[in-house]
């Protein structure tokens, strides 16, 4: 006996989770019991994604959520993992674990992902089908596409994926069905989420809504767009708890400067000859793993995101659908997507007009994509005619065919050798070939030969998990080749924490572990330099160049700095045994003094504590007009001062000479090591609010901190509050006087208790906009559900040849039983269960049938023998066992009032002329 859930309409979004979960189980098991229950991926996912959900993971279950001391030279928690792992729900779903089980939730938290995207990508479908089977599948292509797989090595960007069908449906929601909230709710989970990619869900959306009101379907009018628009900001409101400190986190960082904004020629034409084609061809292939393009491997975006492609059919179901549809608003998104993509600066809207080349929001034209594909699938199956997939699967195998060979074929010069082919990697073409080979070949069998055949779904269900398998698991193996070794991975990088042990590990030193694999020191829980991370304070993206050294995406200051060393406070070097002595670093003044884990450790002569005084000063201008190279020996001769807060330190302590200014020698740097020594701290403490400092100072001095400068920073010295200077280019520092001092920094997310006063407001604003616009509970049962909404449910599904459509064509359904509305039609799918019909409830649904034979009775009409009746339908529980769609080309409209609005405009505007009887 089956289960009630797979037999029943209502549990497709049950069923699309479980199915998911089962083919993406098949996908990362293999990788499990290889790495013995972990799963090592390679790239960002090794270095960044498990090392920074252990990292968060710890900071929430301690408490420690203001300044993070593992983050580059310390980061605003908040700011600097809120676009991370902080606030989404998968994450907060490990906390009861401990942080040492992490790793081994990595592969389980990607299942469990790619099963939420399926159930809220059929969710959003199911308003568009009418057999919710359909749905299901568009689910499964939505959760398992290109995009989605490429993003494993982006494991964050999976939340964006699962959440942002619920913007859209909860959109659809608001204005057709009237249902007020969710709109709001799926815009405030959909900013908390993540409040980067807010910004192109929010572009999207708003395309979608303005392409959407202009289709019958919505029936838009002032009082539905004020609805819209009230709900988008209650929901922002309701997110700014974590939009307003990590959005003044990243203000003034030099990726979101203006500097960055795409202008001239670059905002209409793309730089690269090989842009364009690797956007056309990331439609038709599986995408190219991150940083290894291979179809067009100088297209010049590594870690794009580059794939709009569903798996098996491509976009062979959305070119029929194209093909075969005169104009809908589904059509008009598709087209418009498309030319986005084609455009630099209208592809760039995304990610506010910035210069560098993403297309990190082709989840969403993948999710239309899906609808479009089984929508069409549909409309095929019932009436063969209406929609030409055949076309659009012949020019699908044909561009293809015409990529192979170019590809392929073509020879070209490398490194003076003569090869044919233009690709990267050779094998792994050919492996995409194959598998696009096998989805096309596959679906063109299938439709062939069992269209209409009663075990049509679980052919092509089966088929398309065995297609997501294989090119997933192809996929995730090509990534693993460019991994560190994975048994090193473990025993040194997982583990190594256990069995690291330094000398006075109660004194504050930052580490710097040299040419090795990035984020170490996070594995370890130790403070380190070198670092990887896109979001730190913007006082290090000053500071870093100042000094000569790059800061882009992450921190790697050269050996040959070693005078940085001692002015952040670097006691350890950690450098490969195995490294040949070659790659030695050329770091003078560091001695060894052991060896673990595989690394000779040094210590730094030149070790310098965490805060230190300065008797002596420079500007602004003095400190630039220094070579570049020598400014870090400059910094421990004399403490650099902004122009704003010289007048005030003039007062404490004074200029450096410009004689001593200019004696930058070795020895010279030595001495000075030797003076801030002498009045640094002799305590250092950090806890979950700051840290605490104790110095004594022979005079007057400024106390310096390699602590990164940020607003959210306030102090007190010997209990009186005092500013917090802006020092060294990037740092906090303040005036200590002479004799013992107790210094207190605390520290507090700039925005944070705004936004969480926001988020109440907003909170309180939304209970009270239900409150006030609720339907009375006696009258809403009466409330006759809007023809014209009852019309627009076609408006997707129509068959296309039918150019007239009457308003009883869309009878009024007795009950919920989507037996009885598919058997009535002649649509496959009956005795499946019941299906809500759209925008009506259980008593309009009544209210309707009874008014209908009233009508009928008193016209003395007779029902329509086409039409039988729908009381004492004795359905099966496989609703394939009915008529084939061939047998049924001539039924008309098929379960109409289950799905949204599937058709084309030309019906909708008939049926406004001529229907006047619901």
């Amino acid at each position: 006996m089956k289960l009630k859930i797979f037999s029943d309409q209502r549990y497709a979004w049950l069923q699309a989770f479980i199915y998911a979960l089962l083919i993406s189980t098949l996908v990362f098991l293999p990788f499990v019991i290889m790495d013995k229950g972990l799963f090592f991926y390679y790239g960002d996912f090794n270095v960044q994604q498990i090392p920074f959900y252990q990292l968060v993971h710890r900071a929430v279950r301690s408490g420690d959520m203001g300044w993070n001391w593992y983050t580059d030279l310390g980061a605003n928690f908040i700011g600097s993992y809120s676009f991370y792992n902080l606030y989404s729900p998968f994450f907060w779903l490990t906390l009861p674990f401990p942080t040492e089980a992490l790793p081994y939730l990595m592969a389980p938290l990607l299942v469990l992902k790619t099963a939420c995207a399926a159930l809220t990508g059929c969710l959003y479908i199911s308003r568009f089908v009418a057999d919710r089977r359909y749905a299901v599948l568009g689910g499964l292509l939505y959760a398992f596409s290109g995009f989605a797989t490429y993003n494993i090595f982006f494991n964050h960007f999976h939340e964006v994926i699962v959440f942002f069908p619920l913007l859209l449906l909860a959109l659809e929601m608001l204005v057709v069905d009237g249902k007020r909230g969710y709109f709001a709710i799926a815009v405030a989970v959909n900013c908390m989420i993540n409040y980067w990619f807010f910004i192109g869900s929010v572009v999207f959306t708003v395309l979608y809504f303005f392409v959407r009101s202009a289709s019958h379907g919505w029936q838009m009018d002032w009082r539905k767009f004020l609805l819209v628009a009230l709900e988008s900001v209650l929901g922002v409101m309701a997110a700014c708890f974590a939009l307003v400190p990590s959005v003044l986190a990243i203000l003034g960082n030099p990726r979101t400067t203006s500097d960055n904004i795409l202008t001239g020629w670059g905002f209409w034409l793309y730089g690269h000859e090989q842009r364009l084609p690797a956007i056309l061809e990331s439609i038709f292939f599986p995408p190219d793993i991150p940083s290894r393009p291979n179809f067009f491997p100088d297209h010049g975006a590594k870690w794009a995101s580059l794939s709009a492609w569903l798996p098996m059919i491509g976009p062979a179901f959305v070119l029929g659908y194209l093909f075969s549809t005169p104009r809908s608003w589904l059509k008009r998104l598709l087209l418009t997507s498309l030319v986005i993509a084609l455009v630099p600066g209208l592809n760039s809207v995304f990610i506010l007009f910035n210069h560098s080349y993403y297309a990190r929001w082709f989840y969403m034209p993948l999710l239309l994509m899906a609808l479009a594909s089984v929508v069409a699938l549909e409309r095929y199956r019932i009436r063969h005619a209406s929609v030409d997939l055949m076309r659009g699967l012949r020019c699908t195998a044909v561009i293809c065919g015409v990529i192979v060979f170019a590809i392929g074929f073509t020879p070209q010069e490398v490194d003076g050798e003569e090869v044919v082919g233009l690709m990267k990697y050779p094998e792994r073409f050919w492996i995409y070939a194959a598998i696009v080979a096998l989805g096309l070949l596959t679906v063109f069998l299938i439709m062939r030969y069992l269209c209409d055949h009663p075990q049509f779904f679980k052919v092509f269900g089966v088929s398309l998990g065995c297609i997501c398998v294989i090119y997933s698991v192809s996929m995730i193996a090509m990534g693993r080749q460019h991994s560190d070794d994975r048994d090193w991975m473990k025993s040194i990088a997982m583990d190594g924490a256990k069995e690291l042990t330094l000398p006075d590990e109660g004194t504050f030193a930052r580490a710097d572990i040299y040419d090795n694999m990035d984020n170490l020191g996070m594995y370890w829980g130790l403070p380190n330099i070198q670092a990887f991370h896109s979001i730190v304070p913007v006082s290090l993206m000053e500071f870093y160049p100042s000094v000569g050294v790059k800061r882009d995406v992450s921190s790697k200051p050269q050996p040959e700095y070693y005078e940085l060393r001692s002015l952040l406070s670097v006691r350890w070097l950690f450098v490969d045994e195995n490294e040949p002595q070659e790659h030695q670093p050329s770091t003078p003044y560091f001695t060894p003094v052991d060896n673990q884990l595989g690394f000779n450790i040094y210590e730094n002569d030149n070790f310098l504590p965490m805060g230190f005084g300065y008797d002596k000063y420079i500007t602004r201008q003095q400190f630039e007009s220094t070579d570049e190279t020598l400014r870090a020996r400059l910094l421990h001769k004399a403490v650099l001062i902004e122009d704003d807060d010289v007048d005030n330190i003039r007062q404490i302590i004074d200029r450096l000479p410009i004689s001593l200014e200019e004696d930058l020698t070795e020895s010279a740097y030595l001495q000075d090591v030797e003076a801030r020594r002498a009045s640094s701290a002799g305590l250092f403490e950090r806890d979950n609010g700051g840290f605490t400092s104790e110095i004594f100072l022979p005079k007057d001095e400024i106390v310096f901190f390699s602590v990164p400068y940020d607003k959210g920073w306030s102090a007190t010295v010997n209990g009186i509050e005092t500013k917090v200077l802006k020092v060294n280019g990037g740092f906090v520092g303040v005036p200590g006087a002479a004799g013992y001092n107790r210094i207190r920094f605390d520290y507090r997310a700039p925005g944070l208790t705004g936004g969480v006063a926001i988020t109440i407001f907003g909170i309180m604003l939304l209970a009270l906009y239900l409150f006030v616009t609720r339907r009375p509970g006696p009258e809403e049962g009466k409330r006759r559900p809007d023809p014209r909404r009852r019309r627009a449910a076609a408006e997707l599904f129509l068959d296309l040849s039918q150019k007239e459509v009457r308003e009883e064509t869309l009878p009024d359904a007795q009950d919920e039983s989507a037996e009885n509305l598919f058997e009535a039609f002649g649509a496959p799918g009956a005795g499946t269960g019941p299906a809500p019909v759209l925008g009506a409830s259980e008593a309009d649904q009544q209210e309707d049938g009874q008014q209908q034979a009233e009508q009928l009775a008193h016209e003395g009409a007779q029902p329509d023998p086409g039409l039988p009746h729908q009381e004492g339908h004795d359905g099966q529980a496989d609703g394939d066992q009915h008529d084939t769609p061939a047998d049924r080309k001539d039924h008309g409209v098929a379960g109409l009032l289950d799905g949204g609005e599937v058709a084309g405009e030309d019906e909708v505007e008939s049926a406004d002329e001529e229907g006047k009887g619901v």
